[in-house]
């Protein structure tokens, strides 16, 4: 990313003013309204647009409708800021529909940082004939550092609809990456006859872009791909690679590429990893793209966009969470849609799969810490995590097992994981486990959110599975209690079984394995809420396994929908 002459000394000053005429906050008539975790005012928000960083303040832009809790076919693009990631500022709306190129929606896209430090997006318009075109839009004013103002670019849309294509199968441009021969680049999502396409653009002066004669990649049988992302990763760090640094995309450069998409038909983020060579114009996964491939998440977690954070040198990556109840609930509550809690993203050690964690800032909130350690627990254990509060919790957990001849076999090939979780949910008694969390549990246990493992045996090597059972999570009918399970990348011979769970009032995100495994879930108690909310770690298997260590931190709540002053003088 350019540097630029001018330095902004950040002041903050703290208004505590909270649009109390909009602002639905957490309450007895709101319990499922979160407290750290991104969500704007009120109505409906879907997905993460444009997420970057820019002269010291993170912006995060996403699909709203401002006027309803419900999806519209007229859709904004919302805008908050932060100087942290877990505080929010609500701004103006950025995008809105109002030009023939947009006129019945501004829809996904993404925002990339040119050459003088000069930030831009790029998003999909639905055009007065219903057909998704692709326009450019800049900040108004530069200095300003919430960048409040967006101009719509005159000569919009830069990219028409292509030959071959449906007027509905062409969205979500991608951040823009420079090659060493100057040309920028973007893939733009699409399909046909169900064939997922990702379409790959080129251009000059980043207004006028010409379709490469091949997509980057394409798989049949997979239907539409939206929300594409595609960046490089490294393979001997765990730091971020910034997109648009050219010297990436040169033949020795230590990185691999990920290629992530949207499946519409399954709502579910899928991603590759591969080689890509800007020369060839080709990406070369190194597996391939089935329903059974990897995923950045098992539970609710879609349309995901990464960006490069320059500050501490990472990737982040935000996604989206809807919810489970029904339209009913949603018009009820006035509200729709989470974020995830922004996660760092790395490639494993074993260049096989990413790595996600928990931003190191969630730290800033943690207060009241539990811990015990060397805890052993019998079939049918509760041990109850006290000095907490249950409801907004970080928690880790690390299991340690013995005499894992005696597990149960199974043969995984060809199984899926989340049917496995479903038969044999947290009541289903195995040899190793289940074991692992209770979220938000009432007092009799009625309502209980189960993540957990099991372990099983197969020709003299172990599988791993997680799951996350929400089919005790309410009393509450109406809701989608889905069960979601996957295998957990653990030699349990050789580690620990570890598991990271954030909860907030309605949402459950658990890190399994240092963050190989990821599952997210969307829950709503009718017991278990504020002070009646629980929290235990357990153990329904017939072998004891032994907690190693257990750490817990209550969770403040963040200062999210807050108007707050940013300051700043040129140096």
């Amino acid at each position: 990313m350019s540097t630029t002459a001018i330095s902004f000394i950040i002041i903050i000053f703290l208004v505590h003013h909270v649009r109390s005429e909009s602002v639905l906050a957490s309450s007895p008539e709101q319990p499922h309204r979160t407290a750290f975790h991104f969500q704007p005012p009120k109505n409906w928000m879907n997905d993460p647009n444009g997420p970057m960083y820019y002269n010291g303040v993170y912006h995060l832009f996403y699909q709203e409708n401002p006027f309803g809790p419900l999806f519209s076919n007229q859709m904004y693009w919302g805008h908050s800021v932060s100087l942290d990631l877990i505080n929010w500022t609500p701004l103006e709306l950025a995008i809105a529909p109002t030009q023939p190129f947009d006129i019945n929606s501004c829809w996904s896209g993404s925002a990339t940082i040119l050459p003088g430090n000069k930030p831009v997006i790029l998003y999909t318009g639905i055009d007065s004939e219903y057909c998704q075109v692709q326009n450019l839009v800049v900040p108004k004013n530069l200095s300003d550092p919430y960048l409040r103002e967006w101009v719509k670019y005159t000569g919009n849309p830069i990219i028409n609809l292509p030959e071959g294509i449906q007027p509905y199968d062409f969205r979500d441009p991608t951040t823009a990456w420079l090659a060493e021969d100057g040309k920028w680049r973007i893939i733009v999502g699409s399909q046909k006859d169900k064939k997922g396409i990702a379409l790959l653009y080129q251009s000059e002066d980043f207004v006028n872009w010409s379709k490469h004669e091949s997509p980057l990649h394409e798989v049949v049988g997979t239907g539409i791909w939206e929300c594409p992302d595609f960046f490089p990763v490294s393979v001997d760090s765990t730091n971020g690679v910034d997109t648009s640094v050219k010297e990436n995309y040169a033949a020795n450069a230590r990185v691999k590429h990920v290629l992530k998409v949207g499946l519409f038909d399954y709502h579910k983020d899928y991603y590759l990893i591969g080689n890509y060579s800007p020369e060839k114009e080709n990406y070369v996964p190194q597996n391939e793209l089935t329903l059974g491939t990897l995923r950045y998440d098992y539970g609710k977690y879609y349309a995901s966009k990464s960006f490069f954070d320059p500050v501490k040198n990472r990737r982040i990556l935000m996604a989206w969470v809807n919810e489970s109840d029904s339209v009913e609930d949603d018009i009820a509550k006035g509200w729709s849609g989470l974020q995830a809690f922004p996660r760092s993203i790395w490639l494993d050690q074993n260049q096989k799969q990413l790595v996600q964690w928990p931003i190191e800032e969630i730290e800033m909130l943690h207060e009241n810490e539990a811990s015990f350690q060397n805890e052993n627990l019998e079939d049918g254990s509760l041990h109850e995590i006290l000095g907490i509060t249950a409801w907004q919790v970080d928690v880790t957990i690390s299991f340690k097992l013995s005499n894992l001849e005696e597990a149960e076999k199974l043969n995984p090939s060809g199984i899926d994981p989340q049917l496995i979780c479903s038969k044999m949910d947290a009541s289903k008694k195995g040899k190793f486990g289940p074991f692992g969390l209770l979220a938000l549990a009432s007092h009799d246990l009625t309502e209980q959110t189960a993540v957990f493992f099991r372990v099983f045996q197969n020709n003299g090597q172990y599988v791993v599975l997680m799951c996350s059972d929400q089919s005790r999570s309410s009393k509450r009918n109406g809701l989608d209690k889905t069960t979601y399970g996957a295998f957990a990348d653990i030699d349990p011979q050789q580690d620990e079984i570890s598991l990271r769970t954030l909860i907030d009032q309605s949402i459950i995100e658990s890190f399994g394995g240092g963050g190989k495994t990821c599952i997210t879930s969307r829950v709503y108690p009718t017991l278990a809420i504020g002070d009646d909310a629980r929290l235990f770690a357990f153990n329904n298997g017939k072998q004891s396994v032994v907690i190693s260590e257990l750490r817990a931190w209550s969770v403040k709540k963040a200062r999210i929908n807050v108007e707050e002053t940013i300051g700043y003088t040129d140096q």
